[in-house]
């Protein structure tokens, strides 16, 4: 096992309610759910077998299999799988789960070429894999295991996201000038949470990641949009309802814009595999 799922499974085994309820816990949050789902729903195939990669306590998973699809879900962390099993129990769909497989996202071997109708890789695995050329080698394998004409989804951190956030979000990073100074021009971040690692993207450098796998690239969205962060968005939802309601209608129409897709706190692309 790698550098990259040794941090992973080390910084993650003890958020798996915390995973597993981030996306519904508040409105900031669900507008990274809500946003996704909507374009899962314009890009997705009605039915088929569907592969959710890095797909962590499985909400995704359920919620695609709830749809009709059948589902794989593959995770490097084990106390997320079997958080899971549970939940998948509980929503009654274990009969779409055609598999559960602890493994990542670097390493798919086990899955023939052209294997899935489509594949989702949600909420940034790919932003902690490391270094670049693991993740060309990640979106290698997760091109390559999809049917021809398969749609492709992955979710990434934002580097303008988080600059953008880092005032009110965490201002003593940036006193950290040497540290500051990687995720500024380079998208590393070495201290993530403490010991962890994560990859900052901008829209052109994961456009042109995808690109090299020689796919038509259908779009690009800005999942949180132009809501910098947590602390701002929820008191925004809170305090100001019927504002909110607008907002969330204008984001909805503005979220494909390439200065939305950069702003935002996580940003996704679709493509289509040729």
């Amino acid at each position: 096992m790698g550098k990259s799922e040794n941090t992973v499974k080390r910084n993650y085994s003890p958020l798996v309610e915390y995973e597993w309820k981030r996306l519904i816990v508040d409105p900031f949050h669900r507008l990274e759910y809500e946003t996704t789902h909507r374009f899962l729903g314009k890009y997705l195939p009605k039915k088929g077998l569907i592969l959710d990669a890095g797909g962590g306590p499985g909400r995704y998973t359920i919620d695609l299999a709830k749809a009709g699809h059948h589902m794989v879900l593959l995770d490097p962390v084990p106390e997320h799988l079997n958080y899971a099993r549970k939940m998948i129990n509980e929503a009654g769909v274990g009969s779409r789960i055609d598999d559960i497989e602890e493994g990542t996202i670097t390493n798919l071997s086990r899955f023939k070429t052209g294997t899935f109708d489509a594949v989702i890789c949600l909420g940034g695995p790919l932003s902690h894999v490391q270094p670049a050329s693991a993740r060309r080698k990640a979106v290698a394998e997760l091109v390559r295991v999809a049917k021809k004409k398969a749609p492709i989804f992955i979710s990434v951190m934002s580097r303008y996201g988080v600059l953008l956030a880092t005032p009110q979000g965490w201002p003593q990073e940036a006193g950290l000038t040497g540290h500051f100074r990687k995720i500024v021009y380079h998208g590393d971040d070495t201290m993530w949470r403490g010991k962890g690692y994560c990859h900052f993207f901008t829209s052109k450098e994961l456009k042109a990641l995808v690109w090299r796998e020689k796919v038509a690239v259908l779009d690009m969205v800005g999942l949180e949009g132009l809501i910098p962060n947590e602390g701002s968005g929820n008191d925004f939802a809170k305090n100001h309802p019927k504002a909110w309601k607008n907002w969330r209608s204008i984001h909805d129409k503005i979220c494909t814009d390439p200065f939305v897709v950069d702003a935002s706190a996580h940003m996704m692309i679709i493509a289509r595999k040729k």
